[in-house]
């Protein structure tokens, strides 16, 4: 493998999980249709955890740190936990244009996140731009109208700002885990507790197990556990272990561009005038912030 090949596979793989994350948005909608969100969660990260059950040999040369316990613990519980919550709740409201619309703020978040934790330098107009992304974002949900996927756009892209935020957190901490420890551990990690916390939900009344086998629903949990929670994931993880945080969050922006395309072929979303210049105002706000000229030197690991 030659110098080129390697340093291009980083943004190869952050692409590869842009482009599968847009897809979930899709895929958790369809899966809705047939199952209780809880079911589709817990679907989803249990199959994934199946697909590394192969790798836990390998797991046990692992070095663990007791420093970096904390910061394991605040990445397992920001994402998967909270943040399946509330995009859960997202997109049982909104729809998968809209909501695939609001991640394009997360690489401000990420960098807001690394200038207050990490104490990375961040500039005005950096700030700038999170704003005029935030008030687009706000047009954008201001603007919808209900429909029938989406019920309660308002409500439903908050849910999934509230995700983004807890995406941020767990981007930074990410950032702090990868030097010790490798990307497939980190992703199954993920995985096995995702499934023990979503667990004790399908115990509660009204959710259970499903009563019915429904081929596309089934088909779209049976994705989002392997290509998604397994493949997308191992793509994002491996790429950030190899370049910093605030840029690879960058990647993000082409989630939106992915998610409103494949929402509009396969579910049938539909944006009007308002809420295009709505987005046109969040993506200048992404791209003003990237010309903020932050300094984004990572500190050492503690």
């Amino acid at each position: 493998m030659t110098d080129k090949t390697y340093n291009l596979l980083p943004s190869i793989s952050l692409i590869m999980a842009m482009l599968l994350w847009s897809s979930s948005f899709v895929a958790l909608k369809i899966a809705f249709q047939g199952y209780h969100p809880m079911q589709v969660i817990f679907g989803r990260m249990f199959i994934a955890s199946l697909c590394f059950v192969a790798f836990l040999p390998s797991f046990r040369k692992i070095n663990w740190r007791r420093q970096d316990i904390k910061y394991l613990l605040v990445m397992v519980i920001c994402e998967p936990c909270l943040y399946f919550i509330f995009e859960a709740k997202a997109l049982e409201l909104t729809s998968a244009s809209q909501a695939g619309m609001i991640t394009a703020m997360l690489p401000l978040m990420v960098a807001i996140l690394a200038w207050s934790w990490l104490k990375e330098n961040i500039g005005k107009q950096t700030l700038a731009g999170f704003c005029l992304a935030i008030l687009g974002a706000c047009w954008l949900s201001l603007a919808s109208e209900a429909s029938t996927n989406a019920p309660n756009p308002l409500l439903g892209n908050f849910y999934e700002f509230l995700a983004m935020a807890f995406a941020a957190a767990y981007t930074v901490s990410l950032k702090r885990l990868s030097s010790n420890y490798p990307p497939l551990f980190i992703t199954a990690l993920q995985a096995f507790v995702g499934s023990l916390f979503f667990f004790p939900f399908l115990l509660l009344p009204g959710v259970g197990w499903p009563a019915s086998w429904d081929f596309a629903p089934a088909l779209a949990v049976l994705y989002l556990g392997t290509m998604i929670t397994f493949g997308a994931y191992g793509c994002y993880n491996y790429g950030v272990s190899r370049i910093p945080a605030s840029r690879a969050a960058g990647y993000v922006n082409l989630i939106p561009v992915f998610g409103v395309i494949l929402g509009m072929l396969i579910l049938g979303d539909k944006l009007n005038l308002s809420q295009w210049f709505a987005c046109g105002l969040v993506f200048y706000g992404v791209w003003l912030s990237s010309r903020g000229g932050r300094s984004l030197k990572q500190q050492p690991v503690e």
